[in-house]
């Protein structure tokens, strides 16, 4: 993503910081192996040392329980690592074991467990190969007995099979690491929701024991007069910084009101402090209000805000989009951005769904400089002020969305596309033509039927096998649209 700090005095865009993904580590072998076969044991420890590393190298905080020989020493590294409370255990199969050795890990950490097998090198040198060091090449010997044992255990498996300096391999344990990163920051995540929904949005409706229990968290029940004695709070000084720091990220378009501006600066500085003072990681929210009264004023005033705090990594989603701004925590985590979204238009002439949304969006995916825009009135709502205008980086996409089912089980839904150039709405809205490969009819159709809500985030990037990674760690359905038959 893009730095939009860079520019900005002050650090007032400055990147929020998340808890490091704490990634549990254990290797092992057949510990009557080692006097059989001299050197060997300490040739694995070597490719131990070499994971060890590579995972640092990722930022991960590692708790290497080191290497187990035989179960006795499976239970103590189990028990270690369940007292570290990491987000995924991976266990590195440095040459035959038995399952025995591997399922206690799974058992007692209650954790996601990664299987993964990295030989030394690509290829063995037959030539020069007697058993010893044949060995330290069979680490993928005894998946297919794992993997058996887990099943009939009821674990979900998941392995990485190579070699240790493939990057192919490499590439997808990142994914698995990115998707640990996920259920980090939604098992640690606290969710701000503030106002009321919107009226008759019956899909947005989200039911926030299921948040918790099927995320983890916490969901922090906010009034509009917590964000109002904030506001009350500002300074002049400080929402003249503010108003400097709007005209330095934002291209100001002439229908902007100063007083409007003005405003929108003061509820942002209110904005920062009621994520500081609540601790939030992201926030929904909505309120109709009533005659230009204060909450109604705040309600419209809140755009300029969100949209800095989202590009900060402190997501924001208006009308009370509960499940979107988790899914927009869920793509900022990963690297994606992810932008406040919904349908707008289908152009049926270039092929493309036209798609975004008014109010908050990810200032660090917009393609170029993002424009504020004034507006009258609010399409829908009540109020008037400042509205963010931009479209997202053309290239690859991806539309994510969390859906739910009739048993309150939350989905994931993913549909991978490509932003493409040509015009857009200039309303005060953002606005991305996104072309999926087939009409753009078809691919409505096909969407709509996974059970998304009207609401999503378009992330930067094909991000489909990193989200199907993170619905796997924590126990969701996938679902994605790749055709005209995906109904």
């Amino acid at each position: 993503m893009t730095d939009v700090s860079s520019a900005v005095p002050g650090g007032a865009l400055a990147r929020t910081a998340r808890r490091r993904t704490r990634v549990g580590l254990v290797s092992g072998g057949l510990g009557a192996y080692w006097p059989q076969f001299p050197g060997l044991l300490d040739r694995l420890r070597n490719s131990a040392r070499f994971v060890t590393g590579r995972f640092e190298e990722l930022g991960c905080e590692v708790v290497d329980a080191g290497f187990i020989s035989d179960p006795p020493e499976a239970a103590m590294a189990a028990e270690r690592l369940r007292r570290a409370d990491c987000d995924i255990v991976v266990t590195f199969l440095t040459t035959y074991l038995t399952a025995s050795m591997v399922l206690p890990i799974a058992q007692r950490t209650h954790t996601p467990v990664l299987v993964i097998d990295l030989q030394p090198t690509e290829a063995m040198d037959h030539a020069d190969t007697d058993t010893g060091k044949w060995l330290a090449y069979c680490g993928q010997c005894p998946l297919p007995e794992i993997a058996n044992v887990f099943r009939r255990s009821d674990i979900p498996f998941r392995s990485v099979s190579g070699h240790l300096h493939d990057e192919n391999a490499w590439n997808r344990i990142r994914r698995w690491i990115s998707a640990a990163q996920v259920r980090s920051a939604m098992r640690h995540g606290r969710h701000g929701l503030m106002g009321h929904l919107y009226p008759g949005m019956l899909d947005v409706s989200t039911d926030m024991t299921l948040v918790s229990a099927q995320f983890g968290g916490h969901v922090e029940v906010l009034e509009f007069d917590d964000l109002r004695v904030r506001v009350t709070d500002v300074t002049d000084e400080e929402a003249v910084e503010r108003v400097a720091v709007a005209r330095t990220v934002f291209t100001l378009d002439d229908s902007v009101d100063e007083d409007d501006l003005a405003w929108a600066a003061r509820v942002s500085v209110g904005l920062d402090r009621l994520v500081q003072d609540f601790g939030l990681d992201s926030l929904a929210y909505y309120h109709r209000g009533l005659e230009g009264e204060i909450h109604e004023r705040l309600g419209a005033g809140m755009i300029l805000g969100a949209s800095l705090l989202t590009a900060r990594g402190v997501p924001m989603a208006g009308e009370y989009e509960l499940r979107t701004s988790l899914a927009m925590l869920i793509a900022d985590t990963i690297g994606a951005g992810g932008s406040f979204t919904e349908l707008q238009a289908l152009n049926f002439r270039d092929r493309v769904v036209e798609m975004g949304h008014d109010g908050p969006a990810h200032l660090a995916i917009s393609a170029k400089d993002p424009l504020l825009r004034g507006l009258g009135v609010y399409h829908g709502k009540r109020g008037w002020g400042v509205s963010v205008e931009l479209d997202v980086k053309h290239g690859p996409v991806t539309t994510f969305g969390i859906g739910q089912e009739a048993d309150g089980t939350f989905a994931f839904v993913a549909s991978e596309g490509e932003v493409v150039p040509g015009p857009l709405l200039e309303i005060g809205n953002t606005t991305s033509r996104v072309d999926f490969g087939f009409d753009p009819g078809e691919w409505t159709d096909a969407w709509s039927a996974t059970g998304i809500g009207h609401h999503w985030t378009l992330c930067t990037g094909h991000r489909a096998k990193e989200l199907r990674a993170a619905a796997d760690l924590l126990g969701l359905p996938f679902r994605t649209v790749t055709g005209p038959n995906d109904l």
